[in-house]
């Protein structure tokens, strides 16, 4: 058998038809001639042929019960059948080609007509393989180039946050934290009943990437306010709130030059726009409350006011993790979501390792 030349497996019951098949086109391919459909499984254990011309009457297994094994063998569904047949009726042809078969050759053979449709069949197999591996070495270059700008994106976020950190001496690594927290907080709600219709179109890595975004806002605030070393009075409060306006109007500057629909920017305004909501009402821009709230809303509630009671402040020392957790649980069904709450607390272990707190201050509340 050549080793330049394609393989051809010529499976027929009829040795007259594998000899003029044989004759035919042995001058340009490597020709297998089979007797029967057991042989031909033997065979195909050693060989792949490009393509196999398989007669449809053949005793025992005719070439409908083989192209049909064929077919559910991931070893050998991809190999191009052609039917041989002295057959002429559209039934037999129509029940052929929808098991798999890309053509019919009728018998006797025309060899110049054999050899054409051979070389045909084979040449449109090799440029859909060749076509297959440029797709997929396409999507391989596509997913490569999408997570260098993923990468980057995330970079300029990181930058974002930290230039936001940077005007805001009091926070620290605030907005990593809460990005760490709030992975935590995801991985045990996905991981629960409860949310599933809710939570099953999320994109995780999306959120996590947009929750950088939630304190965007504090870029415009004025540096006597976000530097002063001491608690703010009142009406500085009340500027400091204004964060979440200008982080929503920072965000929906950038979806109007967006061209498409960003899910990404979607959950950075929710983020940026409910992460200071109570459950009870109390808390601001809107004074939403309940599930009027957007669960993600909710969910940063949480995990915003836990790095913050964790967290050293200029104007108070942080708090010991159990101290803060103790304090969430007394917010439940008041400053938060007592279904979450919940959940917070079978997982608030974990949230440990993130929380760089050892010290005690009586002066703190879910209000932070």
């Amino acid at each position: 058998m050549s080793e330049s030349k394609k393989l051809v497996m010529l499976v027929d019951d009829n040795i007259a038809n594998l000899m003029v098949g044989k004759e035919a086109l042995s001058d340009i391919y490597s020709v297998l001639t089979v007797p029967s459909a057991k042989k031909m499984f033997e065979l195909l254990e050693r060989y792949t042929p490009e393509i196999i011309l398989l007669d449809v009457d053949m005793p025992e297994m005719d070439g409908y019960e083989t192209i049909k094994i064929l077919k559910e063998n991931s070893q050998t569904k991809e190999i191009p059948v052609i039917f041989l047949t002295a057959m002429n009726d559209n039934d037999s042809e129509l029940k052929g080609l929808s098991l798999g078969a890309i053509d019919y050759i009728a018998k006797p053979f025309c060899k110049p007509l054999l050899r054409k449709r051979v070389e045909v069949h084979i040449l449109v197999e090799s440029q859909k393989r060749i076509l297959k591996d440029y797709n997929n070495n396409l999507q391989g270059m596509v997913k490569e180039k999408t997570q260098t700008i993923l990468k980057l994106q995330n970079k300029v976020l990181r930058a974002m946050s930290e230039l936001v950190e940077g005007r805001d001496a009091s926070t620290g690594n605030h907005i990593e934290r809460t990005q760490q927290c709030l992975d935590v907080l995801l991985s045990a709600i996905l991981a629960s009943d409860e949310y599933k219709e809710e939570t099953k179109d999320w994109d995780i890595e999306l959120l996590l990437q947009s929750s950088q975004l939630h304190d965007i806002g504090k870029i415009a605030i004025h540096d006597n306010i976000l530097k002063k070393p001491s608690k703010l009075t009142t009406e500085e409060f009340d500027e400091m709130k204004k964060h979440v306006e200008y982080g929503v109007n920072f965000i929906e500057k950038i979806e109007e030059d967006d061209e498409k629909d960003s899910q990404f920017l979607q959950y950075a305004k929710i983020f940026a726009n409910f992460h200071h909501e109570r459950w009870d009402g109390s808390g601001y821009p809107n004074k939403l409350s309940g599930k009027d709230i957007p669960l993600l809303g909710r969910l940063m509630a949480i995990v915003d006011v836990y790095e913050a009671l964790t967290s050293e402040r200029c104007y108070k020392s942080a708090l010991d993790h159990n101290t803060a957790v103790d304090i969430i649980l007394e917010g439940k069904g008041t400053c938060f979501d007592p279904d979450l709450i919940g959940i917070f607390e079978k997982c608030a272990e974990q949230l440990q390792k993130y929380a760089p707190a050892k010290k005690q201050s009586q002066e703190a509340n879910c209000q932070l």
